[in-house]
């Protein structure tokens, strides 16, 4: 069994935790008297600065749309009812095939669940209205999606009559740990640091904190990943901050690695954009070694640990194993130049064309006649993770009312 602790502490983390805790600690306080705006002016400099990117904001946008949970509820396998985008998932892998393919799966992990997950998110297995082939692209992002489960959840047994690359799923919670665990995966819930300002950790009741280890296919890890999910899922980040144990136990256990699969991570691209060619390498990333195909997955799921050296890493080498009999399983052909490996490929980084600028952050511009010392009572679009995300509605107001002393009215 591969060490899922490392494999997990990557995934979706925050980006430059320190600039971000060293701006906040040197915020000093605003004068007394709040400066007056209204929610139209708030509403116009948004608009201006997301329309600075459209493409950008649209790509991402159109990726992370999500279906709403009644309709994700309802899908069934064969349902006549199901979105277009399971019956297309439903032809490529059918119950009996999942069966074949993850007969040693932990039993929470039903085929029905699978389904559920990729109708919750439309654009996994979606079409594209740009003469992009849908059905290629689906196969490519099953595989490269099975490929990634069987070394984070795997059996990983050699000795086994199954190949390790159909022993995925075998996990559904990290190994040895149960839901009673104490202090594992939650030392950013301390309410005075701002990722536990932002998702605020449920708590047992003997008021310690709940743990955020690894669950499901992805083994999702921490509250800033919880937190996040729980927005995209129920338009709530205290549901599963404080229900954690349902990553695991519905079927959001799959669901989370499509969540993972499509949303990127700033400076990281998402692992879809890289799989259907929306990510375009610039020159920064191809002089990294960082070139569109299976190898920069792996960067962004665990690059931390398994890329970057002069050789393969083993956990690494598993993944293009694995990736392999998979994609001769589903029919998805291995191109001879693809870059399957991520030995010797420099870490994202601001240079790289993934490095969206997503987030909101405090605008320290010093503006001539404004109050307050001249703040600029703005936020602007940062590619590093804060509490405040450009595609969800009412979070620049958030974000400005959080850093400046302001009253807003309508």
């Amino acid at each position: 069994m591969s060490n899922l602790t490392s494999n997990t502490k990557t995934n979706f983390q925050p980006f430059k935790l320190c600039a971000i805790a060293l701006a906040i600690a040197s915020s000093t306080a605003f004068a007394d008297t709040p400066y007056e705006m209204t929610q139209a002016e708030l509403e116009a400099t948004e608009a201006q600065l997301i329309a600075e990117q459209p493409e950008i904001m649209g790509d991402v946008r159109d990726s992370i749309r999500t279906l709403d949970n009644d309709t994700v509820e309802a899908i069934t396998a064969n349902a006549n009812s199901n979105p277009a985008n399971v019956k297309r998932v439903e032809d490529i892998i059918d119950s009996d095939m999942w069966d074949d393919l993850f007969s040693e799966r932990a039993t929470e992990y039903t085929y029905d669940n699978f389904l559920k997950a990729v109708g919750k998110f439309p654009a996994f297995c979606g079409d594209y209205d740009d003469g992009r082939d849908a059905e290629a692209i689906c196969r490519k992002s099953l595989a490269t999606m099975f490929a990634h489960f069987a070394q984070e959840t795997g059996g990983h047994d050699a000795n086994s009559d199954l190949p390790e690359w159909k022993q995925g799923l075998v996990y559904v919670r990290e190994m040895g740990l149960t839901e009673d665990s104490r202090g594992m995966y939650n030392s950013e819930c301390n309410p005075a640091v701002w990722q536990g300002e932002a998702w605020p950790c449920g708590t047992f009741e003997d008021g310690s904190f709940k743990s955020y280890f690894g669950r499901g296919a992805k083994q999702l890890s921490y509250n800033y990943n919880y937190g996040p999910f729980s927005q995209a899922i129920y338009g709530d980040v205290n549901t599963l901050l404080d229900n954690p144990e349902k990553v695991a136990d519905t079927w959001l256990n799959l669901a989370s690695a499509v969540f993972f699969y499509l949303y990127p991570q700033p400076p990281k691209a998402s692992m879809l954009h890289v799989i259907d060619g929306t990510w375009e390498p610039n020159a920064s990333d191809i002089a990294a070694g960082r070139e569109a195909g299976f190898g920069v997955t792996t960067l962004i799921i665990n690059g931390g640990v398994e890329c970057g050296g002069a050789t393969e890493h083993q956990q690494s080498q598993n993944r293009i194993d694995y990736y392999k009999g998979l994609a001769d399983y589903l029919g998805v052909p291995i191109p001879d130049d693809e870059v399957l490996g991520c030995a010797n490929m420099e870490f994202f980084d601001e240079a790289s064309s993934a490095a969206l600028n997503i987030y909101w952050e405090q605008d320290w511009s010093w503006v001539a006649g404004n109050p307050q010392d001249g703040a600029s009572f703005a936020c602007k679009l940062v590619n590093y993770q804060t509490p405040y995300t450009a595609f969800l509605k009412g979070d620049y107001q958030r974000c400005v009312e959080d850093k400046f002393n302001v009253v807003v009215s309508q």
